[in-house]
């Protein structure tokens, strides 16, 4: 069941939405609700048969024994049996709220949490790019929390609720007048809470935002722990999580205060309806108008009624803070942009796939063009080297060719498929993908190859021996079992990259791409790596993004990018022959790649 939200209206109050939130909570948990609430106005009710029992016990035990100078001891122990038997099925509606509540506010937040992490994960890159990561973490965490905070006390609010109803009927009658002179507090506690919501709910939307900035700074500073040290700049970023921090906490005190003020005069209320109730109940006993026990009922019935209150108080004191993180998970929820899927099949086949790029095109923004009618075709079993200058379109196009994002104009077809008429997880099937930048997860060896796959110790090690890792990996203290922590931090740049590789290999893909994906493997072992893949029994297509000219001088053919077009296809030696751009380009990334190679050699010596 996926979480039910409703089209926020403008003009409706805080109180409206929280409650609203609330509902949401109830139709998708009603069984547990019903338990807590039941339990809640068993305490209720029980709570207020305290007050009878000890009306009853004034009028027929401690004024008899006044006037007799002597207690009946079988009315003392009714009294006691009373008690006990009041208290002990109290506790019992104590225990069934409490924990009915708990269940009820975590399995929610569980819930939202799975609902959210769908969510990210069904929207396109494009999306997640314009929302930073401190921000998402955030929606899943504290906003999570936020929405459903009130939960927590509702059951107990709605349990008295009718522990109020049942008081306050027996106030009436126990005597009218009283009952209406103590009844004046509730106007006053609604103004009170209004006033409250009025001044703490722009307060509550500020936080919730500033958490997840502070959350963003956090994940920064964390994520770039290297260069914020390599170059020194521990102080910058803890004076700017510092600031970010102090501002969250300016405003949580001027919530708290706001809070500190209404807490008091919310519990101060039904006293001063008490005080009120027995100052009139003195003088109608004066004259005769009502009993001693009437009075002494109906001030302990008002001050029972004074915790319904102030249990109702911390439901709507909730609800600034829980509404403004349900808009924010909701905003998640209602994000547009997820990718549709279709219902097609790719045939079966031990071959590679045919991929055609069909004048694509990809704008991120209207007046930001990527690429622009790009087409080629990558045959069975071929190897594609797509070479260009920086900002050319390379790893745009791996982007759409994995379906990461889709094309603004144009098809990408794989065996004729267009991508987009294909189910969801087809593509991944025929697809593998190694990034430019490998990542791995605080697991062990085995467990970043296979990523939860039913794949055999025989098929790792065959696929780290394609992608030139088995050597390594074999002097790792553990081998496969070896955990490599977070981000492999454990292992070289090379060696991230090899492992990333062969998480794809593995796999034994139809389409292979290589995102320079081989940028931190030497020559050497690059040349070894990419003719293992040429020459593997499982003769997959391969797109590769190159710079170096052995890498290129191994496709079948190369496709030269400019400014997101084609410039030109061929082979290598044919585009050195014909085009002098690629040729200035390729000799460019040698002569860079072999000073880069003399300045290691030099701080070597």
């Amino acid at each position: 069941m996926t979480l039910q939200v409703t089209e926020r209206r403008s003009g409706r109050s805080t109180t409206t939405e929280g409650f609203a939130v609330l509902g949401v909570a109830i139709r998708r948990e009603p069984w547990i609700f019903t338990v807590s609430t039941i339990g809640s106005v068993l305490f209720g009710a029980l709570t207020v048969a305290d007050a009878w029992v000890l009306g009853w016990a004034t009028d027929h035990v401690v004024l008899p024994a006044f006037d007799d100078g002597e207690i009946d001891s079988s009315l003392l122990w009714a009294v006691l049996a009373l008690f006990l038997g009041v208290a002990l099925l109290r506790a019992v509606g104590i225990v069934a709220r409490r924990l009915g509540a708990g269940i009820m506010q975590y399995r929610m937040q569980a819930h939202s949490r799975r609902a959210v992490t769908r969510q990210y994960l069904s929207l396109p890159m494009e999306w997640h790019q314009r929302h930073p990561t401190g921000q998402l973490l955030s929606n899943a965490n504290s906003d999570v929390e936020a929405a459903w905070g009130p939960i927590a006390p509702l059951p107990m609010a709605v349990g008295t609720v009718a522990m109020m109803v049942i008081a306050v009927v027996q106030m009436f009658l126990a005597d009218v007048v009283m009952a209406l002179v103590g009844l004046l507090v509730f106007p006053a506690v609604v103004v009170t809470n209004l006033v409250y919501q009025r001044y703490a709910s722009p307060l509550m939307t500020k936080a919730q935002q500033l958490r997840a900035e502070l959350s963003e700074v956090a994940h920064e500073s964390f994520d770039g722990a290297m260069v914020v040290k390599t170059l020194g700049r521990e102080g910058e970023e803890t004076a700017r999580f510092a600031a970010k921090a102090q501002r969250l906490r300016d405003v949580n005190i001027r919530a708290g205060r706001i809070r500190a003020a209404f807490d008091p005069t919310l519990a101060a209320l039904p006293n001063l309806g008490v005080l009120v109730v027995l100052a009139v109940g003195v003088a109608r006993v004066t004259s005769g108008a009502t009993e001693p026990g009437d009075v002494v009922t109906i001030a302990y019935l008002l001050t029972i009624v004074s915790f319904p209150i102030r249990s109702i108080g911390w439901l709507l004191g909730e609800f600034p803070r829980s509404v403004v993180g349900y808009q924010r998970v909701d905003a998640v929820l209602r994000a547009t942009g997820e990718m549709q899927y279709g219902a097609g099949r790719l045939a079966p086949a031990d071959t590679g796939a045919r991929l055609t790029l069909d004048h694509l095109a990809y704008r991120y923004e209207p007046d930001q063009r990527l690429l622009d009618d790009v087409t080629f075709t990558v045959e069975p079993g071929r190897t594609v080297a797509l070479v260009g200058a920086t900002a050319s379109g390379k790893s745009t196009l791996t982007n759409l060719i994995s379906r990461l994002v889709d094309p603004t104009d144009g098809r990408i077809l794989i065996d004729g498929a267009d991508l987009r008429d294909l189910a969801r997880g087809e593509l991944a099937r025929a697809l593998a993908v190694v990034p430019q930048t490998p990542f791995l997860f605080d697991d062990t060896v085995r467990g970043n190859v296979t990523l939860g796959a039913d794949v055999s110790d025989e098929e790792v090690w065959a696929a780290l021996r394609a992608a030139q890792a088995d050597g390594f990996v074999a002097a790792l203290s553990h081998g496969l079992d070896t955990r490599l922590g977070e981000r492999g931090t454990s292992l070289s740049g090379g060696q991230r990259q090899r492992i990333s590789l062969a998480r794809a290999l593995v796999r034994r893909p139809r389409l292979l791409l290589l995102d320079d994906a081989t940028s931190a493997v030497d020559p050497e072992v690059e040349a070894r790596i990419l003719e293992a893949l040429r020459s593997g029994s499982h003769d997959s297509t391969l797109v590769v993004v190159a710079y170096r000219k052995a890498t290129i001088a191994l496709a079948d053919e190369v496709v030269h990018l400019e400014d997101g077009r084609v410039a030109d296809r061929g082979t290598h030696a044919e585009l050195l022959e014909r085009s002098p751009a690629y040729a200035h380009l390729v000799n460019a990334y040698e002569v860079e790649a072999e000073l880069g190679n003399e300045l290691v050699g030099e701080e070597v010596e």
